[in-house]
């Protein structure tokens, strides 16, 4: 082959290749996964998000069309979509682009806080200004400092007092923080949103892979205590057989719960149970780990699917497959519980049911031990970098 003809096709193999390797909008990539990153928009619906409906809706349209989520102001009408489920501390990005006929057209973002002294106001607004190209916007949010940037440049910023300020003024304690995309009145704006995606930060670990401290067998009933747990070489627990059942020596009401999980075998049983009776066996919410699914239709899960709480709602997909690690989010706010499962949400989901201090029966609000279920004689799994944050009591 003429070596002109041999340059030309490895240029457009490497082209070809490039292009295959490169990643699809809204979507994480494995090492993302692994890190603790969740989608905040799946790329197809609303899915975790609250239209707040401020004014009729002939003055304001919000939709998904080819992977972008828009709002549009109609009549000089006003748009806010909320999401549903609260975070603490945080990295955000995302991409957008505004577009409009007036020169005032934008948009904005508003992290509505709550924190325990407002002395930093009870909101951390970022204009997101028009734009023919999509630009990129950061948040993060830690307790030392909240940043924002748009299309690189720093547009908004706190830091936490130090030194003789330190001692001189009350911290601020963030409990908890939402996001609020809107677009402001009369300006007829078009706002387009894509690839947002939220690692949560400041999480205390549960189980690092040293040692079991802070854990113990449940043995309020003797006749579930089956369960072999163990620390493998590589730093993860394995739980063999079953049942079992090991809790935590905490207890939680609410938080932002993530873990690593791997089944070892074909549709295998677990689950992470949270708010239980303390003494009972594990009577509290069931976060499922199942990655089973009926007619090979991902949409049918069986036995409600990873992510699903157990009895409640089913996973809407399940995303996480049998001898691979999965990551897993949860959270719990309320009577708000929401999951994802390798950062695509799989539950949003609100207990509407009439509170009960046992949650077999109704809501429970109560703090409880959390729990990894053996479920069977079959159960043969590992867990990883269990870590969780807990988000205050409102009062």
């Amino acid at each position: 082959m003429p070596r002109l003809l041999v340059v030309c096709a490895a240029l457009m193999f490497a082209t070809l290749a490039s292009a295959d390797d490169k990643q699809k909008p809204n979507t994480l990539s494995p090492t993302e996964i692994a890190d603790g990153w969740i989608l905040l928009f799946d790329g197809e619906t609303t899915f975790g998000w609250a239209d707040r409906k401020v004014v009729n809706a002939d003055f304001y349209e919000i939709g998904v069309k080819e992977g972008v989520l828009t709002l549009i102001g109609k009549n000089g009408g006003f748009a806010s979509i909320e999401n549903t489920s609260p975070f603490r501390h945080f990295e955000l990005v995302g991409e957008f682009r505004v577009s409009g006929k007036s020169e005032l057209s934008r948009g904005s973002l508003d992290i509505n806080l709550r924190h325990e002294f407002p002395s930093v106001g009870n909101s951390f607004p970022i204009e997101l200004p028009k734009s023919e190209d999509w630009k990129t916007f950061t948040v993060r949010l830690t307790p030392e400092s909240w940043t924002a940037t748009v299309a690189g440049e720093v547009v908004r910023e706190w830091k936490a007092p130090t030194g003789k300020d330190k001692d001189r003024l009350v911290p601020v304690v963030l409990q908890e923080s939402r996001l609020r995309f809107s677009i402001p009145e009369k300006t007829d704006s078009r706002l387009e949103l894509r690839n947002l995606k939220l690692k949560p930060l400041n999480a205390s670990l549960l189980f690092g892979g040293k040692s079991l401290d802070g854990w113990k067998v449940n043995k309020a009933d003797p006749k579930r205590v089956a369960s072999k747990w163990e620390l493998t070489p590589d730093g993860e627990l394995s739980v063999k057989d079953g049942p079992g059942d090991l809790v935590t020596d905490a207890e939680f009401a609410n938080f932002l719960l993530q873990l690593e999980c791997k089944s070892n075998g074909s549709g295998l049983n677990s689950g992470i149970f949270f708010r239980c009776i303390p003494g009972q066996y594990q009577n509290g919410y069931e976060a499922q780990i199942q990655n089973a699914f009926v007619d090979g239709d991902r949409s049918k899960p069986k036995d409600f699917g990873t992510g699903a709480i157990y009895r409640r709602i089913a996973a809407r997909k399940v995303v996480s497959n049998d001898k691979e690690w999965l990551t897993m989010t949860v959270i719990a706010d309320g009577k708000h519980i929401a999951t994802w499962v390798n950062g695509y949400q799989t539950v949003d989901w609100t207990d509407e049911r009439p509170a009960n201090d046992n949650p077999r029966q109704g809501f429970r609000a109560a703090k409880g031990r959390l729990s990894i279920q053996g479920h069977d004689p079959t159960t043969d799994l590992l867990f990883r970098n269990i870590r969780i944050t807990e988000i205050p009591e409102k009062k």
